[in-house]
């Protein structure tokens, strides 16, 4: 269900989904290459772990955003709603005082409540998922503005925080290894979302969505009640990506986030995953999201100007869409 193979198209070649996924591999290696033999300083560990480091947050907002689009749906409100989740870690643990699992509890909280308050507007009033979360998006960044009081909150009093993102639990064991909690807190997400999709009710149903919700309403299947349940996991989801983004700057940045939401739908389509609905991996996401991370880390190391850097990525993210307009083509 996740990956079925498209017929043979006039040339007799088979588009599927796993091939999509090995061309962005490919991709990737591509671009590996290329920026190596550019520049030595890309290769360099301190260069490669600030990839990593880049994609775990960028990684998490994606798999929250890839999970919503299979259902042939969209969340613009990803990246505000990571900061918004950020700002009331903020609250729960600098304003308020509180312990540490109680803000990494009220972030995730936070993001689910506001997932949850999305679906419904999608599902129960048929607000269009653009203009739901377009609202949301705009509704979440004035929240955190007036939360914050417009200015940053720092975590300096809260022991521990930064090492949600920053810290090595492998570094500490293999010290030579100094890979970040963050993108051990990627890869667990990623793991969850496969299972999610691919072992639950849940996951079938977010793909029976997108493939056919008529049908699956006549079959009948509440299906309002599982695309909410749909967008409280990503908002789930976007709470984790609240608390690594903050742990890794030490503060809740309020005007921090718009933005974020279309780097993580360009890693989504250039994993794959389909706007239209229906099909889509994780590990498809993944890939994109380092792509991504790899892109934006070799043209800086070039000196590319950010200007170019954002022109570069707006032409991949069309050239992915026009990918996956070619490969229904075939189906």
């Amino acid at each position: 269900m996740t990956d079925t193979a498209a017929p043979a198209g006039k040339s007799g070649i088979r588009i599927t989904g796993a091939f999509h996924r090995l061309l962005a591999f490919s991709g990737l290696l591509a671009l590996v290459v290329v920026f190596s033999l550019a520049s030595p300083n890309f290769m360099q560990t301190q260069n490669i772990l600030a990839i990593l480091q880049a994609t775990s947050v960028n990684g998490v907002l994606a798999i929250a955003a890839t999970l919503v689009i299979i259902t042939g749906g969209i969340d613009l409100s990803v990246g505000t709603l990571m900061t918004f989740c950020a700002v009331i870690a903020g609250v729960v643990l600098t304003y308020w005082g509180l312990p540490l699992p109680l803000g990494i509890l009220g972030a995730i909280l936070a993001g689910t409540t506001s997932g949850l308050i999305s679906g419904t507007v999608i599902a129960k009033l048929k607000v269009p998922p653009f203009i739901a979360t377009l609202g949301m998006m705009l509704i979440l960044k004035g929240l955190s503005l007036v939360i914050s009081g417009t200015r940053p909150i720092y975590f300096n009093d809260t022991p521990g925080f930064s090492q949600i993102s920053l810290g090595s639990v492998i570094g500490t064991m293999v010290p030579g290894l100094p890979i970040p909690n963050g993108v051990l807190i990627l890869f667990a997400v990623a793991l969850l979302a496969a299972f999610i999709l691919g072992k639950t009710a849940l996951g079938r149903y977010t793909f029976a969505l997108g493939s056919n919700e008529e049908a699956v309403r006549l079959s009948g299947v509440n299906v309002d009640r599982w695309k909410i349940a749909v967008y409280a996991t990503a908002g789930s989801i976007c709470g984790i990506a609240g608390l690594l983004i903050a742990s890794r700057l030490n503060s809740a940045q309020p005007a921090l986030g718009q933005g974020y939401e279309l780097e993580a739908i360009a890693a989504v389509v250039i994993g794959g995953t389909s706007l239209s609905g229906g099909r889509g991996t994780v590990l498809g996401t993944l890939i994109g999201a380092l792509i991504i991370s790899v892109l934006a880390n070799g043209l800086r190391i070039l000196s590319v100007a950010q200007e170019w850097q954002t022109v570069v990525t707006g032409t991949i993210i069309i050239l992915a869409v026009y990918a996956d307009i070619l490969r229904r083509r075939k189906l």
